[in-house]
Parts: structure tokens; C-alpha cells; sequence
């Protein structure tokens, strides 16, 4: 490796109840008023009842805009656009999943660059800084509380484009296991397989770096401690703070490094079928590590030590094969299906699944060189469940 870097601005904040003190922590961002970008869930769930408490004792003006979905459009954000500067506010709190920091990050970038979010598709293509962006996750999944993207919906194509820039990362990222506590079983194994994914791509990722790798594996390690415990107790503090640390940290790490195949073809899932993120990731995650073990049985048989299994005495690639192992069982005991097709997609949209895969980025960090035939295997052994 001939150099890298490593560039990391978000602030993070990590403590059981930090988010009854968002007000004391927000307060040298705000200059007028705060939107809270959010879902109607978590509104209804309650969750941002310690956040407005704390923001009202600070004497902090707020509006909240309650519109986001799983998979957020284009619309979605010229909506909460048009809500922001109808109520002059100069600072942008997200407080839910990944679609709500991600929408969160598009409105606030639109406020100082004309347009549509999507003319911004791509790296680097944002000219002006967007207003300052505040993250309170409450899944332990997605980390785009410490990445410098936003995944936004094409409503007329379907296609999910990413805009990357340094300009979106948070200024400050607030994390408050007590937030997760009242995840039903289902999202706690979504949001958990999407933060493996993302440390498991990042961590093979061509354009990883020891940074990254460190924090990634790491990640790795963390998720196979303790998702079970998240997913079958799901009150133990414990387990939901070690699970939102790690989901942070292998935001941290393909924040460097960018994904692989996964994400290029689970975000196409998203995008046409409407797909939960999480769930897209966990049911391809096998069928592509099955693709990629020629190119790195080495790092695979780091992730399954780190996944705790017994690799002593085995070839590299039988060893590396403990990996995927080690997901098709995770997979199971969470109950996420072990094919695609029971997510609810369609062979009959092959050649556009094909096009808007081969259209992502994270193609290019795939560790395997990656063709569109390659693409076409992948999603037909998913769909089929060859493994």
C-alpha cells in the first residue's frame, strides 16, 4: 500500500440516557430552530419524548417533520425542504434509522445547493456545505451517523443514488442505547445484519486501509458477541450499546473504504422492490461472500476467528469457508430468509436489477473483479437459494 487516509469530523457522543441532554449537546449548533427529520413510528413510539424535553429546557425551538420512509424518494426530501424553510430553522436533527439521518442529510444539503438531491449523484459533486447535521440513531444498523453519504430514491426510476460527500458528514453524532430498547426482534436483526454487512464489505473492500480494516474486524468481533443477545433479550443495555457502538464503527470504517457487491445489488433491491435495507443485505450477504472467496479466503478466515469459529488445521479457503458458514446459521437463528425470492422479488426485472447494480460504485471495491454475467449469477443463486 503505497498510502491512505483517514478523515473523520463527526463528534460522538456515546452514554445510557445522553439523549435527555440533546439540548445541552445541540445548543452550540443552533442559532434559531431545529427540525427533527424522523418517521411517524418513532414519533408514535414515543422515542422523542427525552429528546424535546431537553431541547425545550434549553429553551431550543423545534419543528418536527415526520415524513420519512424505509426506502426515502427525491420527494420526500423536496417535502421536508419546503417544511424547513417554512419554519426558518438553521440546524437539522435526524433522529431514527438510516433513512431518517440519510433524508436528514439531503434536506439539510439542499438549503445551500440548488436543485434536486439527485443532479448531486456521485462523489464529491456537492459545491456548498449543507446546514450543520445532528444524528441520534435508534437502530443499531445503518452508521450513516458517522459517513459522509446519503442513499436517496429516484421516484421515477427506482433507482437508489448515492451522494458522497465530506460536506454530509454529522457534525455530531449522538448514541443512547436506551433508544433501541423498544426495537421489536425483527428490526434489532435487520439493522444488526446491515452493521455486519457493512463491517464485512469494508473489511475486504479494495480500498480499505489498516484504519479501517481495524475498525471493521473489530466491528465484526462486537455484532457476533452480542446480536443474539439484542435479538432474543432485547433489554439487556449491554448487548444494545455494544451492538449501536459497533453498527457506529463500521459506518467509521466504509465511510473510508466504501461496500462491495452487497449494497450494490441489495440498494437496486431496495430501490425496485421496496425491500428493507437490512434485510436485503442479510439474505445476499452469503451468496456473494460464496462469490468473493477466491479473491480473499485470508480475510474471510479473519472474519470467521472473529465470529468465533474454530478454524485451527484447515486449508485458507476451507477455513475462509467458516465464514459463510457462520452467516447462513446467524441468518437462520434471526429468522431472515435464506433466498431473495421470499423477499418478494422478481426474476422478471433481471436486466434492470443487472443495469442499476453495475450503475454503484461499490462494484469497484468488490475484492473480486465483478462483470454483469457476474451480477446475473449472483442474484439468480439468491433468488433460488444455491449457495
Amino acid at each position: 500500500m503505497d498510502g491512505y487516509k483517514f478523515f473523520m469530523p463527526t463528534q460522538m457522543e456515546y452514554g445510557r440516557g445522553l439523549a435527555k441532554k440533546t439540548g445541552e449537546l445541540l445548543k452550540p449548533y443552533v442559532k434559531q430552530k431545529v427540525l427533527i427529520v424522523t418517521d411517524a413510528g418513532v414519533r408514535k413510539a414515543k422515542i422523542l419524548d427525552p429528546i424535546e424535553m431537553s431541547l425545550n429546557e434549553q429553551g431550543i425551538a423545534y419543528d418536527i417533520f415526520d415524513e420519512v420512509d424505509p426506502n426515502p424518494t427525491n420527494q420526500i426530501v423536496e417535502n421536508g425542504l419546503r417544511y424547513l424553510q417554512k419554519g426558518n430553522c438553521d440546524i437539522v436533527l435526524a433522529v431514527g434509522g438510516g433513512s431518517s439521518i440519510d433524508t436528514a442529510k439531503a434536506i439539510a444539503a439542499l438549503v445551500n445547493n440548488s436543485g434536486s438531491i439527485l443532479d448531486y449523484e456521485g462523489v464529491n459533486k456537492l459545491p456548498h456545505p449543507p446546514l450543520p447535521i445532528v444524528a441520534i440513531p435508534t437502530t443499531a444498523g445503518t452508521g450513516s451517523e458517522a459517513t459522509p453519504a446519503t442513499i436517496i430514491t429516484n421516484e421515477k426510476t427506482l433507482f437508489k443514488a448515492a451522494i458522497i460527500s465530506p460536506h454530509l458528514y454529522p457534525k455530531l453524532a449522538i448514541l443512547d442505547p436506551e433508544l433501541t430498547l423498544g426495537l421489536p426482534p425483527s428490526i434489532t436483526a435487520a439493522t444488526g445484519m446491515d452493521a455486519l454487512t457493512h463491517a464485512i464489505e469494508s473489511y475486504t473492500s479494495k480500498f480499505s486501509n489498516p484504519v479501517s480494516q481495524a475498525l471493521a474486524i473489530n466491528a465484526v468481533k462486537i455484532i457476533g458477541e452480542n446480536i443474539n443477545k439484542a435479538y432474543f433479550v432485547g433489554t439487556d443495555m449491554d448487548s444494545r450499546g455494544e451492538m449501536l457502538v459497533a453498527s457506529c464503527m463500521a459506518g467509521m470504517a466504509f465511510a473510508q473504504s466504501r461496500l462491495g457487491n452487497v449494497h450494490a445489488i441489495s440498494h437496486t433491491l431496495g430501490g425496485i422492490f421496496n425491500i428493507p435495507h437490512g434485510i436485503a443485505n442479510a439474505a445476499l450477504l452469503p451468496y456473494v461472500m460464496a462469490y468473493n472467496l477466491p479473491a480473499c479466503p485470508d480475510q474471510y478466515k479473519e472474519i470467521a476467528v472473529a465470529l468465533g469459529e474454530d478454524v485451527s488445521g484447515l486449508p485458507v479457503t476451507e477455513a475462509g469457508r467458516k465464514a459463510i458458514e457462520a452467516i447462513v446459521t446467524m441468518n437462520k437463528s434471526l429468522n431472515i430468509p435464506d433466498n431473495i425470492k421470499d423477499l418478494g422479488v422478481s426474476l422478471d426485472y433481471l436486466p434492470q436489477m443487472i443495469r442499476d447494480t453495475m450503475r454503484s460504485g461499490n462494484v469497484f471495491a468488490n475484492p473480486r473483479l465483478t462483470s454483469e454475467s457476474d451480477v446475473r449469477q449472483i442474484i439468480e443463486n439468491a433468488y433460488h437459494g444455491v449457495l
